[in-house]
């Protein structure tokens, strides 16, 4: 006969400790896959990126330059490997001298009041002074260079330009400042100046340097004024009289010419 009463041994509980490990298990291995699918996600959104049509992409690797990208769709290596810096190489940009356009979003275009009062106040070569304002347009024509050769190229193209300016404007009388030399100034400060900026290897294209308002200073305007009407007026004069000349030689050449026909006939 069976002995019912020695039963086989029960099984060992596993308990509640055994639960928490394998829960703990099943959760690292859910936070392990999102941090995966996180840096999967991140990877890739830092890996592609858009140079825009009037742009270029400088590309930097740990630090370093490493290539330039053309408009378009592009990669890089994310999670701070390269990084892109977008140089916007088909825009105009300008620098104002001597005023600030209202409203105007790059800061490096303008100028504060105490810097355009001194930018614009010039000596010319005879000696007197001149409130000259003016405008140079630009744009990058070699990104690398921009960002590289020097360490402020825009601070670095206002110097040159205003150093250009006033050795031009020093050359020069103020009345061809003021009145009938501003054509040539300007064309030769944009010539002058785009030497200055390839020395130095600014990566730039100079377009234009225009001349815009061309003053004596406040405290002489008046005089100079009314020394420019005088002027103005006296050659008003010579012109009138050289019309009245004109009119009134042939005339009188004519009335002499008949009277010596006249006399002739008679004789």
């Amino acid at each position: 006969m069976v002995d019912l009463s020695r039963r086989p041994p029960e099984p060992p509980n596993p308990g509640p400790e055994l639960c928490q490990k394998i829960s703990a298990g099943v959760r690292g291995r859910i936070a392990l896959g999102l941090v995966v699918v996180v840096l999967v996600i991140t990877g890739i959104a830092g890996a592609v990126y858009t140079v825009p049509a009037d742009a270029e992409a400088v590309v930097l690797r740990f630090g370093k330059y490493s290539h330039t990208a053309k408009p378009g769709l592009r990669f890089k290596i994310p999670y701070g490997i390269d990084r892109k810096e977008i140089v916007p190489v088909e825009r105009q940009l300008k620098v104002e001298f001597g005023f600030a356009t209202p409203g105007a979003s790059d800061l490096d275009q303008i100028s504060d009041y105490e810097d355009q009062r001194l930018a614009r106040s010039m000596i010319t070569g005879d000696r007197n002074a001149a409130s000259v304002e003016w405008v140079v347009q630009y744009r990058i024509k070699s990104p690398r260079d921009f960002l590289f050769k020097v360490r402020n190229p825009k601070a670095t193209l206002r110097d040159c330009a205003e150093s250009v300016m006033r050795e031009v404007v020093g050359d020069r009388t103020v009345d061809e400042v003021i009145t009938i030399g501003r054509q040539q100034i300007e064309s030769v400060s944009l010539t002058e100046l785009q030497l200055l900026v390839d020395r130095y290897e600014l990566g730039l294209d100079i377009d234009q340097v225009q001349l815009k308002n061309v003053n004596p200073p406040d405290a002489v305007k008046r005089s100079f004024n009314e020394v420019n009407r005088a002027q103005q007026e006296r050659e008003k004069s010579i012109i009138i009289a050289r019309g009245e000349s004109n009119k009134r030689v042939p005339l009188a050449r004519g009335e002499a010419d008949r009277t010596s026909a006249e006399a002739e006939g008679a004789g």
